[in-house]
């Protein structure tokens, strides 16, 4: 991995439905949670749980589904909980009355975060340098004008790229991740926060799927390119 476009800052978010008699995480106890397993929807959960002295298997049961299963099972009343990414909240919303989300990942910012970004073969990405270092300065463009032009931007991505998702889900979902200038990202690229975040997410993996001899973050992720191309 050599690039991070944005930080998944509320994207992953807990539902709850409103007969479920769940208030806080703690209420999960005993209860199913329907969720996707081994996605960021699935890394935050285990963040929730965490939070209230939970374990999954033990303390929750968790319904492993795709996506839209998991919101289907929701809707439909079969599990009291489930945690999934935007935009299926949109759903929930239309189709749940007083379903509510509980807490939504920007809670555990910024001591965690999952983050969205650009990786490559190893192989490939050590025979074109040239290539990963045009790729990232013209990130560096597109992502600055994405901050500096956000109305503009989303309207036209939305025109041109996703006509099928309303203008005002398009904007929400922009708004339910966190973007950096291409300066702020150098910071934590330099300051090892970027290589904080992936280790979370990888620890999480170790942990869950019992992987041995693991990669760490420190390796699979190259933040010297980006550091090379965008200057202090």
């Amino acid at each position: 991995m050599f690039l991070v476009n944005n930080v998944e800052y509320a994207t992953a978010q807990l539902w709850v439905r409103g007969d479920s008699g769940i208030k806080s995480a703690a209420d999960l106890k005993g209860k199913k949670i329907s969720t996707t397993a081994g996605t960021t929807a699935h890394v935050f959960l285990d963040r929730v749980l965490q939070s209230a002295g939970l374990q999954e298997g033990k303390d929750v049961q968790i319904v492993n589904q795709r996506m839209t299963e998991a919101v289907t099972s929701f809707i439909s009343g079969a599990v009291p909980a489930v945690a999934l990414w935007v935009p299926f909240d949109v759903t929930v919303r239309q189709k749940v009355e007083g379903a509510r989300m509980l807490v939504d990942a920007s809670a555990f910012y910024p001591e965690a975060a999952i983050v969205g970004g650009w990786a490559a073969r190893n192989e490939y990405y050590d025979q074109n340098p040239k290539l990963i270092a045009s790729l990232i300065k013209g990130w560096v463009t597109a992502n600055d004008y994405l901050l500096s032009h956000t109305d503009e931007a989303v309207a036209t991505l939305q025109k041109k790229h996703y006509p099928e998702v309303p203008l005002e889900d398009l904007k929400n979902q922009y708004k339910a991740s966190k973007y950096f200038t291409s300066a702020q990202w150098r910071a934590k690229y330099a300051d090892g926060t970027v290589t904080k975040w992936l280790q979370q997410v990888t620890d999480f993996f170790v942990h869950t799927a019992k992987i041995s001899n693991p990669v760490p973050a420190s390796t699979y992720f190259d933040p010297k390119p980006y550091l090379d191309i965008v200057k202090a």
